[in-house]
């Protein structure tokens, strides 16, 4: 039976799943979603209204992690989870640093800036979507910003918090890589790929699918560019394995 990704396009932890499958070399159908629109059918799907969902066998999964799980048991040939049990363990706990510590504060802290130049971040939204979804997004955009602000929490002193937690996240990346390739093992896993599409909105990589702006405003083009050392090693991650 098919696989199919309910998913927004410009959302990392989408990416993460994206990637996954693509990694595995599945056949696989993307059906997007426009932010807020995309509720009643969550709803009618999972428990929460979060995307990503993959639904395969009349089973919806809900959540990049447990995507994963599914995916490496239904489909084992180039498991991302490795099989050896410390190693294991390594990158689940890994992915779940990522998905906790990485994840929600890039989303809050790119969105602080992103949301103040709706020229820019349309576009990203509406993504994939149908004709109608930009200017659709350009009329909402106020209500959609305030909502965007209030669910996220995207306001002082959180986005602060925010930018700490990345700075300290980005510090923990890097001690433990210190002379090795991957974070767990000798081999590419679940871990790499947490951290990579996670953080891959600060660099904004090609095999990501999305079409960047030219321009990132500041402040968070400033903050990029004081941490280009510290995004070296997911950048090259996707070169190497996106």
């Amino acid at each position: 039976m098919e696989l199919v990704l309910h998913q927004f396009p410009i959302s990392h932890y989408c990416e993460k799943v994206r990637w996954a499958m693509d990694y595995k070399g599945l056949d696989y159908r993307l059906q997007n979603h426009l932010p807020g629109l995309h509720v009643k059918k969550m709803r009618q799907m999972a428990k929460k209204t979060s995307v990503p969902v993959l639904e395969h066998e009349g089973r919806s999964i809900q959540g990049s992690a447990s995507i994963i799980t599914y995916l490496d048991e239904q489909f084992p040939e180039k498991p991302l989870t490795p099989s050896e049990a410390t190693q294991r363990s390594a990158a689940l706990e890994w992915e779940r640093f990522c998905d906790a510590d990485i994840g929600p504060h890039v989303r809050r802290f790119c969105y602080d800036t992103l949301l103040e130049h709706p020229k820019l971040v349309v576009p990203l939204l509406a993504s994939g979507g149908p004709f109608w979804g930009k200017p659709f997004l350009r009329l909402m955009f106020p209500q959609l910003r305030k909502t965007m602000r209030r669910l996220m929490a995207i306001k002082e002193p959180e986005v602060t918090r925010s930018r700490e937690k990345l700075d300290f996240a980005l510090e923990k990346l890097e001690g433990a890589l210190e002379g090795k390739q991957y974070l767990v093992g000798d081999r590419f896993s679940r871990a790499d790929l947490a951290a990579a599409s996670l953080l891959a909105p600060l660099f904004m990589p090609a095999g990501y699918g999305l079409e960047w702006p030219r321009e990132v405003p500041s402040p968070l083009r400033a903050w990029i560019d004081e941490h280009q050392a510290q995004l070296a090693w997911p950048r090259r991650i996707y070169e190497m394995h996106r």
